[in-house]
């Protein structure tokens, strides 16, 4: 049994990926003028905000103040749209229960800035089952760097290798595989095929009601 639980957040803990997609390809289109295709923005939705911004335009198109400010207007976009749906990925709640009655430690390793992080655990009231928390402000580089896990392993006092990393990006699983955790991967917004190359994944699951998370209690 694994001793520490590490989610990723946008599309593991909630689906809701397709609303910051959405979110990005107006901004980058209609107030960027960038002329990116519905397949091109998806293909940059990793990382932080403004390593987004740099792969798409270049390293010193923008200032940093600049980008900050693009960022809230983006966040503010996706979380206008998406808060009427805002709900935990089914069965993530009694899972979440389940883990802190086996006393399995559990964190959150994200690439969200904290605005978008309170935004989802101030509205889902999780907070309390997660003893740390890294976000896009806590690392230098983002997913697939595996900074953001084995801080949250720090973090939590826990072994990398007794780590098992809930994500739903091929990024956020090769993170994991760098940081030497094997992967549960929910398939919220990429396919299995995206995942082939990556040998630490444990299982696929649509949500927390898969019977084939149990095997991570034994």
């Amino acid at each position: 049994m694994a001793k520490a639980f590490l989610f990723d957040m946008n599309g593991t803990m909630i689906n809701d990926m397709s609303y910051h997609e959405k979110a990005w390809y107006h901004l980058l289109n209609e107030d960027l003028g960038a002329n990116l295709s519905w397949e091109t923005v998806k293909s940059h939705m990793y990382g932080k905000n403004d390593e987004l911004m740099v792969r798409i335009f270049g390293q010193d198109h923008f200032t940093q103040e600049q980008m900050d400010a693009l960022s809230m207007q983006k966040e503010l976009k996706y979380q206008e749209a998406y808060k009427p749906h805002l709900k935990l990925i089914d069965g993530l709640d009694d899972f979440l229960e389940k883990a802190k009655t086996h006393n399995i430690s559990m964190a959150i390793g994200t690439a969200a800035i904290p605005f978008n992080v309170n935004f989802v655990l101030d509205e889902l009231s999780v907070g309390n089952y997660f003893t740390a928390l890294v976000t896009a402000d806590d690392v230098s580089i983002s997913k697939p760097n595996p900074e953001v896990f084995l801080k949250c392993a720090d973090l939590l006092g826990v072994a990398y290798e007794n780590c098992v990393v809930f994500e739903d990006s091929p990024k956020g699983v090769d993170a994991a595989l760098r940081a030497g955790m094997k992967a549960v991967v929910i398939l919220s917004y990429h396919s299995k095929h995206e995942f082939d190359h990556l040998p630490n994944v444990l299982c696929f699951v649509d949500d927390y009601n898969d019977p084939a998370l149990n095997e991570l209690f034994l």
